[in-house]
């Protein structure tokens, strides 16, 4: 019940969406995983350091569907208990994210989840960047590949960047 209360949230400030391009080059990068499909969280990071992003400016929010009780995680995670009944989230890490100015923001999951969705519109982010499977709403821009190929996924995203004169 949550979960259709927030989808329905989300599908309705979607349709409100007024996309602003900016024109500033890219120097801060904020990326939301689903890490129940895509495990390869540091090598894709790694990627974008090899592109010429400094580690320092990337920042990380991984969604898992279910976090056991004793486990601990040195980056943020999010998960469906941490979002109310008012679509609304109630962990800091979550509030923190969401509320940065990110240049870049890549959506890096590929199956459309309400927490997921929430997080990435909600963002304060410049320039946004996902799947071409998610709502065509929520980003700016979108690849069409799936996320097991996170190469070519961010080769793909750097070529376009190139294009657009973003770095």
């Amino acid at each position: 019940m949550k979960n259709f209360f927030t989808q329905k949230t989300v599908k309705k400030s979607l349709s409100n969406v007024k996309h602003t391009p900016s024109q500033s080059a890219i120097a801060t990068v904020g990326i939301i995983f689903d890490e129940s499909y895509f495990h390869e969280r540091e090598a894709l990071v790694q990627e974008l350091i090899g592109k010429g992003i400094e580690e320092n400016n990337i920042k990380v929010l991984v969604f898992k569907d279910k976090i056991k009780k004793n486990e601990h995680f040195d980056y943020p995670v999010f998960s469906h208990k941490d979002l109310s009944w008012t679509a609304t989230f109630n962990k800091s890490e979550v509030k923190d994210f969401t509320s940065q100015k990110f240049d870049l923001l890549i959506n890096y999951y590929d199956t459309e989840k309400a927490a997921l969705l929430l997080v990435s519109n909600q963002s304060k982010a410049h320039f946004k960047v996902g799947f071409a499977s998610i709502d065509k709403k929520l980003n700016h821009f979108m690849i069409n590949t799936n996320a097991e190929n996170y190469k070519v996924f961010i080769g793909e995203l750097f070529k376009y960047l190139r294009i657009l004169n973003k770095i």
